[in-house]
């Protein structure tokens, strides 16, 4: 976590340096730099709760629960700035996690533990930081500066933390080819894809629409690995695709 968040830090602040040059609003406050930084913890928990749970839990549990965090969103951003939810947006979000359940689960969850409570706390960290993005956005118009902060915050949580409480890594070559691949296409270029969105597409929408996630990993799975799609997940795709549909139409 902490090395991949520094490599889309680095690589995000060449354009945070040249959005600030630019920028024709006033300099960010006290208030906007402690809300970036928030976003930022926001970043930070969910990536290492979601790692940290993932290492106890089963892949299916994961892919499900990870899910949930399109419920959380609107409820989150109902709690802080008092936008209720319309009804289209509750009826997409119950199809989009019913797709989740038939991609990943096919059936009852099974031994849960610490790991499932993990990734469901990281669930929260998630819709938090998607909820908090506009309100920052909304009052600086500086997405680049926001993906700078948080990955900044992210990448020296996760250093610390990791130099403190983990063995060192004797093998971490092995890992640099994901590490650059989730740093700088992964951070670096689809999160700050995500903030620029943001800027447009209300929260929960929002949530919706990277709900997508779960039905480009199918597809990937079954172009790169070969996998097979069972009718079950053949409808699963079809429904989170309907409540994408629905709420944007």
């Amino acid at each position: 976590v902490g090395v991949r968040f520094l490599l889309s830090c680095l690589a995000l602040a060449p354009f945070a340096l040249f959005e600030a040059r630019r920028s024709t609003t006033a300099r960010l406050n006290a208030d906007d730099l402690r809300l970036a930084g928030l976003i930022g913890l926001c970043l930070f928990a969910g990536a290492s709760l979601q790692q940290m749970g993932l290492v106890s839990t089963t892949a299916t549990n994961g892919g499900f629960l990870t899910a949930l965090y399109v419920i959380f969103v609107p409820l989150i951003v109902w709690a802080l700035i008092g936008v209720k939810p319309r009804a289209v947006l509750i009826a997409a979000c119950i199809f989009s996690v019913t797709g989740a359940w038939l991609l990943t689960v096919h059936g009852p969850l099974r031994s849960w533990n610490w790991g499932d409570a993990l990734v469901l706390v990281a669930d929260m960290s998630w819709a938090s930081q998607i909820a908090l993005a506009p309100v920052f956005l909304k009052r600086t118009h500086r997405p680049f500066c926001l993906a700078f902060v948080q990955y900044g915050v992210t990448a020296g949580l996760g250093l610390f933390m990791g130099l403190a409480f983990e063995p060192a890594p004797v093998d971490f070559h092995t890992a640099i080819p994901s590490i650059l691949y989730a740093g700088l296409l992964s951070g670096g270029v689809a999160f700050t894809f995500q903030i620029l969105a943001q800027q447009y597409t209300p929260a929960p929408e929002a949530a919706l629409i990277m709900s997508l996630e779960a039905v480009f990993a199918a597809l990937a799975g079954a172009a790169l690995l070969s996998e097979q799609f069972t009718p079950a997940a053949v409808l699963g795709c079809v429904l989170i695709l309907l409540s994408v549909a629905l709420v944007e139409v």
